[in-house]
């Protein structure tokens, strides 16, 4: 008798080894992912609440941040292992510095689809602020040099036959500086993203002269990864960027193809973005904030590349930059 509960007490106690084990062996792998609470960042946010990041394994925590470049400098600490931001000359130039590698699209500006609008204050309106041409000789409102604004507004420019360097750039610092001095009059134009664009165009309060889109279409933004993880842990990025892909899908499926409800996508957002304002208030806003995503996160490297060498024309970006240096396409394959 004594003999078999010997052998019983064994067995539980092996059992129990490898119940330990097995549960070790299962833990899911922790990643920190640096992001903005911006309505682009949505299919991170959809992929964690829906728990696409959790099937594969990855315990996700998220680290927010107020601009672009904080994003890339936390990949570069090593404080984030992955990021999504925009595109800019500061983000450039540390990734030129192998600190931080493109494995994929986060938003862009595409033909047909209302992201970014450039708008003129009333007084310049009727002053004949009319159209692209007239830039040259007037006042333009950003938050940065260097920043995404800078990019669109020298793009714009450049369609209307103007040069840049004929716009008197004003840094204000944040976009809340930029409207204010849109709707004063103290800038005569200012890019500003749709949900913001609108309420100033119904109010005429600003005049639109062209949606960046329709006239200088790029791609506005990426999904970044630590060269760390790139080399030692290879099979995390994939299992990341499959959940990060399902979050587009369904991202697409509410914004962009319309083939889905957007009521369940605006709830998971909502969490992230707008979270101190009632759903009422905030639905509206992040339908109006939804930028164009790609397909399965597809990034145009050919435009990245573009957008390295016009930064380098104005000073901004080291000429040593060149982006086949920092984009990987191992993950995610690029437009073609």
């Amino acid at each position: 008798m004594r003999s078999s509960f010997r052998l019983l007490a064994s067995v539980m106690a092996v059992c129990a080894v490898v119940s330990v084990r097995s549960a070790v062996g299962h833990a899911a792998d922790a990643v920190t992912v640096a992001a903005l609470r911006f309505v682009s960042s949505g299919p991170i946010f959809i992929a964690k609440e829906k728990g696409y990041f959790a099937a594969e394994g990855l315990d996700v925590t998220l680290k927010f941040f107020d601009a672009a470049q904080p994003v890339a400098v936390a990949i570069a600490s090593g404080d984030a292992d992955f990021g999504a931001t925009g595109f800019t000359a500061g983000l450039f130039n540390i990734a030129g510095k192998g600190a931080v590698k493109v494995i994929g699209a986060q938003f862009s500006e595409v033909k047909g689809f209302e992201g970014s609008a450039l708008l003129v204050s009333r007084k310049a309106a009727e002053a004949g602020l009319t159209e692209l041409g007239k830039l040259g000789g007037h006042s333009f409102g950003l938050t940065q040099t260097g920043s995404s604004f800078h990019y669109m507004i020298g793009r714009m420019a450049e369609a209307g036959g103007v040069d840049v360097s004929a716009i008197a750039l004003k840094p204000l610092q944040s976009v809340g500086n930029v409207v204010g001095a849109l709707k004063s009059g103290q800038i005569d134009s200012a890019i500003l993203p749709s949900f913001i664009a609108r309420p100033l165009l119904l109010s005429g309060e600003a005049k639109l002269l062209a949606w960046v889109g329709d006239v200088a279409p790029y791609q506005g933004g990426g999904l970044f990864a630590s060269p760390k993880v790139v080399v030692e842990r290879r099979g995390v990025i994939e299992r990341f960027v499959r959940a990060y892909q399902k979050g587009i899908a369904d991202y697409r499926a509410a914004f962009i193809e319309k083939s889905a409800a957007d009521g369940s996508a605006i709830e998971m957002i909502h969490r992230y973005v707008y979270a101190d304002q009632d759903a009422a208030a905030a639905a509206p806003k992040i339908r109006e904030g939804a930028l164009f995503i790609a397909a399965d996160g597809r990034l145009d490297g050919r435009d990245v590349a573009r957008q390295v060498e016009w930064y380098q024309e104005q000073g901004l970006v080291d000429k040593s930059v060149t982006a086949p240096a920092f984009l990987d396409f191992s993950f995610i394959a690029a437009l073609p």
